[in-house]
């Protein structure tokens, strides 16, 4: 999603400070192309209000109770895949950075930045693009000569959960469906629909698909 038809960019904050929000809110009366649909107090509750109000723009803080921004982002936009995220937070963490990335982030800023580069990062993520602070671009740039570079696979990867990607694995070992649930106490079932959530999410149609793509993300994982 790129904002709506009329070119309103429908907004979710999270942050679980009031005046964060309060500021953030003041701070966009002064433009009418962002409309605030809903806020969220923390991680859970900022997925809840992306998955009912199904906003252009969230605005994540990285750190917040119950369920960390990254976190956040990962289920939001696995659950709301229109639902651009620009994370804020209140330092500069290459890990962080490279972590909301891979989590489907589309922004980084930092909470110091002044309030017209913030509205302007918000215009941009909320309409589909995407943007990157200084600091947050230098850390990028650092991680990328290291060699950490986001593939598409890690992408893709960001959107299964903890369970998910452990099936997934013990798919890539060969296990059936039944062998699958008796490892990990889960009815045939359950794990048949989480392969096939797998499977979706992957954009696969096959299980075979599927444990290539596992071995390949293990085969990249550094050894020791």
């Amino acid at each position: 999603m790129t904002a709506s038809a009329d070119g309103t960019i429908h907004v979710l904050l999270a942050d679980d400070h009031d005046l964060v929000r309060q500021g953030l809110k003041a701070a966009l009366r002064g433009h009418p192309e962002f409309t605030v649909v809903a806020e969220a107090r923390d991680g859970q509750e900022a997925v809840r209000e992306a998955k009912r109000t199904n906003p252009d723009l969230v605005v994540l803080d990285v750190r917040m109770p119950k369920l960390n921004g990254i976190e956040a982002c990962r289920e939001i936009r696995s659950a709301v895949p229109g639902a651009n995220v620009l994370m804020l937070t209140s330092y500069s963490d290459e890990e962080a950075v490279m972590q909301a990335i891979v989590a489907g982030a589309s922004g980084f800023m930092l909470k110091d930045v002044k309030t017209d580069d913030l509205i302007a990062a918000m215009r941009i993520v909320g309409r589909g693009g995407k943007t990157l602070d200084p600091a947050s671009s230098a850390a990028v740039i650092e991680q990328i000569r290291r060699g950490n570079i986001v593939t598409e696979e890690d992408r893709l990867a960001a959107q299964l959960t903890e369970r998910e990607l452990k099936i997934l694995d013990l798919i890539a070992e060969g296990l059936t469906n039944r062998e699958i649930g008796e490892q990990l106490y889960l009815s045939e079932k359950t794990v048949k629909h989480h392969v096939s959530d797998i499977l979706s999410k992957l954009g696969m149609t096959r299980r075979v698909e599927a444990a290539g793509f596992a071995i390949r993300r293990a085969a990249r994982k550094p050894q020791g």
